[in-house]
C-alpha cells in the first residue's frame, strides 16, 4: 500500500518513481486547494490514468490536527473515501479504523473524489470562521 499525501503538482514525479505498482493499493491523500495537477482535475485521476494501481480516494476530508488525533471524548469522528476499486477501499477502511477513525464512509466511486475533496474546502472555512480548527465531522444515522 501506499498513501499519497504530497502537494497535487508533486503527483507525476512521484509516478514516475513507483514503478509497476499493478495490484497495488494507492490512497491519495492529497488536495487541490493550491492547484490541480494539469491537465486532471485531481491526482486521483492522475493516477488512476497513469498506473495500473487499485486507487481510493481517503485521509483529505479534515486536518492534520483531526488525523492526529481522531477521537473526541470516547467518540472516533468519521473519515470518508471515494473511488471505484473494492479493494482499495477496504484498505483504507481498516487503515481508518486502525488510526481510530470511528467509521470511514463510502462517498461513492470515483467520479464523487471532487465532492469529497470540497469536504475539505468546508472544514477549514468553517474552522477558519470558529476561530477553531479542533472540529470535525460526524455522521449520525436514525
Amino acid at each position: 500500500m501506499v498513501l499519497i499525501s504530497t502537494p497535487s503538482n508533486a503527483v507525476f514525479d512521484i509516478i514516475s518513481q513507483l514503478g509497476d505498482v499493478t495490484g497495488k493499493v494507492i490512497i491519495d491523500a492529497t488536495n487541490t486547494m493550491r492547484g490541480k495537477p494539469a491537465p486532471y482535475e485531481s491526482v486521483y485521476q492522475a493516477l488512476t490514468d497513469k498506473t495500473n494501481a487499485d486507487v481510493v480516494k481517503c485521509f483529505k476530508s479534515t486536518g492534520f490536527v483531526n488525523l492526529q488525533n481522531p477521537v473526541y471524548g470516547s467518540e472516533g469522528i468519521d473519515m470518508f473515501m471515494a473511488g471505484d476499486s473494492p479493494k482499495a477501499k477496504e484498505v483504507a477502511v481498516q487503515l481508518a479504523k486502525d488510526a481510530g477513525f470511528g467509521s470511514c464512509l463510502d462517498f461513492g466511486t470515483g467520479d464523487k473524489v471532487a465532492l469529497l475533496e470540497q469536504i475539505a474546502v468546508i472544514w477549514v472555512n468553517l474552522c477558519m470562521a470558529q476561530g477553531e480548527w479542533n472540529l470535525a465531522f460526524k455522521v449520525l444515522k436514525r
